[in-house]
């Protein structure tokens, strides 16, 4: 890490409640946007697959695909993020991912689709990267939970948004959403360019005295520091968690095929059953929006006894298992015509909760399971930001990620191979329900590991604290400086 003197400067102007409110939601927009974009694929996996003559195993392949190559992306996006100016690297990486999404649209090949998603991967890891990083600035250590869940919801109602956009426009053409989503990009990358500029530790109260005596803080990232990063022992933890973690959350992309399946049974041609899997899909993962509970938690419990955002994200992880397998293996009926529209499978959705126990059942199951492991994405970004100095947040998040990413490929591929496998014993839906219940096991070392986070992550937040002091000079009242 570079840490030159800071020599008092002419202090940048803050930017007034209007701007720093308009920054935020194109902030929080741009984050749901390249979700929406990751969340497109998996509903259509079938319909893809069909119109690209390949089997739907081989759509999940690219799927896994494009996280890996978001992940190892977003590493280089992130550390350049951590060295220079943050807001046009989002601009240009919002601007990529967009480029492949159109071409996604406009895909006749197996081989163009794959292209178009990779080169929409690249893009997509800068969004969340670098502005992990942004977002770090932007809060107090106080509440750093509380709006991380924000953070992190953004990216949830993006990734919903993709499932319901993606099963909703593409029933009947598959190549629609996309182009849809691309064109909401660039609208979105425009927007970045007037928003506030971030500076970083802004918000640090270590800090605070010298931006208020119109100095900058300089500290840098540099190629030496990754020893010092993997030396601290909370980040390590925080890393191997998503190993397994992401096994598991790569698994329930699958979730909407669990529900299409259980149509199909019923009857349902596939255009309608595709649809009927992602409004099920979507309206069981609004728990998700209880994220901010469990960052509000990590805050509170944070400030009471040392490690205890890692204590909310361990018994969160280990609380939801059981409401999950629930979930997945509660049968359910749906009274709907044959050739029912969109907008009829969301109105017939909605009446099940109401008019059949079982659909009410499992939406109960979907909530708490759901509301209890969302508490682990606020404390995760929460933990990042309080263990690291600002100069290397956002560098610790893509190397979180990229071993998150890894996780998810993992748990994507090997629950179809799982699905296959249990086909030949067990009939669809039974066979996606019980794959899908056998992936829940990975959770049980992530909340191990987040139980081991809290032993040590006191330590390190102290560290970072004393480190920013130290970074800290005092001038004298003609701005010269005294230490």
């Amino acid at each position: 890490m570079r840490m030159t003197s800071v020599t008092p400067v002419k202090r940048p102007g803050t930017a007034g409640p209007a701007r720093r409110a308009y920054t935020i939601v194109v902030f929080v927009v741009l984050a749901s946007l390249d979700n929406v974009a990751i969340g497109l694929v998996p509903p259509l996996y079938d319909p893809i697959g069909e119109a690209l003559a390949v089997p739907e195993g081989a759509i999940a392949v690219v799927t896994g695909v494009t996280y890996l190559v978001t992940a190892v992306a977003a590493v280089a996006w992130a550390y350049a993020g951590d060295r220079f100016r943050r807001r046009p690297l989002l601009v240009v990486g919002t601007l990529v991912w967009a480029a492949g999404t159109f071409g996604s649209g406009y895909s006749t090949t197996f081989g163009m689709f794959l292209v178009a998603q990779v080169v929409g991967a690249v893009g997509l890891g800068a969004v969340g990267s670098v502005g992990f990083s942004v977002v770090s600035d932007l809060i107090s250590p106080r509440r750093r939970g509380l709006v991380m869940s924000f953070f992190g919801l953004s990216q949830g109602v993006g990734t919903l948004a993709g499932t319901l956009v993606g099963g909703l426009l593409g029933a009947g053409d598959w190549q629609r959403p996309f182009r849809v989503v691309a064109v909401a990009g660039v609208v979105a990358a425009l927007a970045y360019l007037v928003t506030y500029d971030i500076r970083r530790g802004e918000n640090e109260p270590e800090l605070a005295a010298l931006y208020e005596q119109g100095g900058e803080y300089e500290g840098r990232i540099s190629s030496g520091d990754l020893p010092k990063i993997l030396a601290r022992r909370t980040n390590m933890w925080l890393i191997m968690q998503g190993l397994t973690a992401q096994v598991t959350f790569g698994s329930l992309v699958w979730l909407p095929r669990l529900f299409q399946a259980r149509a199909e049974e019923q009857g349902f041609e596939t255009p309608t059953a595709v649809a009927v899997g992602a409004t099920f899909a979507t309206l069981f993962q609004l728990g998700g929006v209880l994220s901010i509970i469990g960052g509000l938690v990590g805050d509170r419990l944070q400030q009471r006894v040392p490690g205890g955002r890692a204590l909310v994200a361990a018994v969160g992880i280990l609380g939801g298992i059981p409401f999950f397998v629930v979930l997945f293996f509660v049968p359910m009926h749906i009274d709907l015509a044959p050739d029912a529209g969109s907008g009829a499978v969301a109105k017939a959705v909605l009446r099940s909760v109401i008019t059949e126990p079982t659909v009410a059942l499992s939406l109960v199951a979907a909530l708490a399971g759901l509301a209890l492991i969302s508490a682990n994405s606020p404390n995760w970004f929460a933990l990042i930001a309080d263990v690291n100095p600002p100069e290397h947040r956002g560098t610790v998040y893509s190397l979180g990620n990229l071993v998150n990413s890894v996780g998810r490929a993992a748990g994507n591929a090997l629950v179809g191979a799982v699905f296959s496998g249990l086909a030949r014993s067990l009939p669809p839906p039974l066979n996606y329900a019980t794959g899908l219940a056998l992936f829940q096991i990975f959770f049980v070392p992530t909340g191990i590991m987040y139980l081991k986070a809290a032993k040590t992550s006191p330590a390190d937040t102290a560290a970072v604290r004393a480190q920013l002091a130290d970074a800290q000079p005092t001038f004298d009242g003609s701005g010269r400086k005294l230490s």
